[in-house]
């Protein structure tokens, strides 16, 4: 087994394993980004975060096969009490993947800016989709420039520039193989066959600007899966950890200590 690179903080029998989306990494959980793992470390629970196959300083290649592996091997690895998936965007497919392979290993899960599908593979829309995010890889100008294109759709009107500044940072930082490997991965994603299995506290996270996983979307499948929670972000995009932190990592923390309130 080989574990993907990762950071913990704060301790507690339940884990949090903390998934990053397609142009992230574990950085994107971190003090210098949103101060989600130091919140719920303060909440009184386990952090986790790491980098998926291919990201940061994890070694592979981002099928969804590997990704699930990593998830799968890390809360091996943690041997938690209880673990609870915390994905964001490609994250949270991810999690629900994992969800649907081993509920006895899930917790609860917090989906958050997230879809149950992409549809058919080989449909116009993803086409369009995967054609659109790798037009400046195409053009030559690398992740920096996929950063500079794609971070003003992520985000509210009102995002602040550090906000940009930070996704930019760590979207350029996505290395230009890992990215070309990573959108195909999540464009034929369907889990939305699942979502009625699920049967774990879980929370639908979304933002009220986000035009990648939209709250109607995020209803859509709150309203499929047994028992859970769902809460829009006002005045944020589809980065939502990184734009609105303070109110995100509330929310989170907020639905870690309802469910879990012996951690």
């Amino acid at each position: 087994m080989t574990l993907p690179a990762y950071f913990e903080t704060g301790a507690g029998s339940t884990a949090v394993l903390l998934l990053h989306g397609v142009g992230g990494g574990r950085a994107i959980w971190s003090d210098g980004a949103s101060g989600t793992a130091s919140a719920i470390a303060h909440g009184g629970f386990r952090a986790v975060a790491i980098d998926f196959p291919g990201y940061g300083d994890s070694a592979g290649t981002p099928t969804l096969g590997a990704l699930v592996q990593a998830v799968l091997d890390m809360v091996q690895h943690l041997g938690a009490e209880r673990t609870v998936l915390l994905g964001h965007s490609m994250g949270g497919m991810v999690a629900q993947e994992v969800a649907a392979r081993a509920p006895h290993l899930v917790s609860g899960l917090v989906l958050a800016c997230t879809s149950a599908a992409f549809g058919k593979a080989d449909g116009a829309w993803q086409a369009q989709f995967i054609a659109e995010r790798l037009a400046p890889l195409d053009s030559g100008m690398g992740m920096a420039g996929v950063a500079d294109k794609l971070v003003p759709s992520l985000v509210s009107p009102q995002a602040p520039a550090a906000a940009l500044k930070i996704a930019r940072d760590i979207i350029a930082q996505v290395p230009e193989a890992t990215y070309r490997v990573a959108l195909p991965a999540i464009a034929a994603f369907d889990r939305r066959e699942a979502l009625a299995s699920i049967r774990v506290p879980t929370l639908l996270l979304a933002a009220e600007h986000d035009r990648t996983a939209p709250p109607e979307v995020m209803q859509r499948i709150a309203a499929r899966v047994p028992g859970s929670e769902y809460l829009c972000l006002p005045g944020a995009g589809h980065i939502a950890n990184v734009e609105a932190p303070a109110a995100f990592n509330a929310a989170v923390v907020a639905f870690l200590r309802r469910q879990f309130p012996d951690a």
